[in-house]
């Protein structure tokens, strides 16, 4: 194998890596190269997690991804402790760690001489999302509705159930009985009749005597 091809190799087990890396939400990744430090491996990558649970689930997802890219199957140490996790790839050993302990050993002092530059989330391919022709807004059937809603309003009901009773309870009233129903009969005016006395007879005044 050639030094270009096995370069390649490096470059492409490095994308891999930090992609796995990615897919987990790590923290903080950055990527070394150590060529000139050791002959055992030619990158070192360093990567948080928030948690236990994090640190274990960055570890296994590289080397899953490593293991799918045919690079062969990763050593891991430190997995049941969860705070300092080391994922031995062959050429790139990734160390996956708490902040709190990075920050403490403080690694980029060890390996930090010549950085790498990664780009994060540039090579991973897009999911394409046919967007479906946006519905026609509903401004225009909103007016005219309110338009009509205030016609409505407006004009006078002159519906023919407004003659009906009010309540079922009304219109099933039993009808008052054909007796009652009939009214009495006006009554007969008496006219009155003046009678004319007759007159008183005048009596004769008697002479007086003188």
């Amino acid at each position: 194998m050639t030094e270009a091809s096995e370069k390649k190799d490096v470059q492409k087990l490095q994308r891999v890596i930090v992609d796995s890396l990615e897919d987990i939400k790590a923290q903080d990744i950055q990527a070394f190269n150590t060529e000139h430090l050791s002959a055992l491996f030619e990158r070192v990558i360093i990567a948080c997690g928030t948690s236990n649970r994090q640190t274990k689930a960055l570890a296994a997802s590289v080397r899953d991804e490593v293991r799918e890219a045919g690079f062969g199957k990763p050593r891991i140490e430190g997995e049941e402790n969860g705070e300092w996790i080391i994922v031995d790839c062959g050429s790139v050993v990734v160390h996956i760690m708490q902040p709190s302990i990075r920050q403490y050993y403080h690694l980029e002092e060890i390996w930090g001489e010549k950085p790498v530059r990664i780009k994060l989330g540039a090579d991973k391919p897009k999911a394409v999302v046919k967007k479906e022709p946006e519905p026609e807004p509903p401004k225009k059937a909103a007016k005219k509705t309110s338009a009509k809603t205030a016609a409505t309003k407006s004009a006078p009901r002159s519906s023919p159930r407004a003659a009906k009773p009010a309540s079922k309870t009304a219109a099933a009233s039993p009808k008052p009985h054909a007796k009652s129903a009939v009214k009495p009969s006006a009554k007969p005016t008496v006219k009155k009749v003046t009678i004319n006395k007759p007159a008183a007879k005048k009596t004769p005044r008697k002479p007086s005597k003188a």
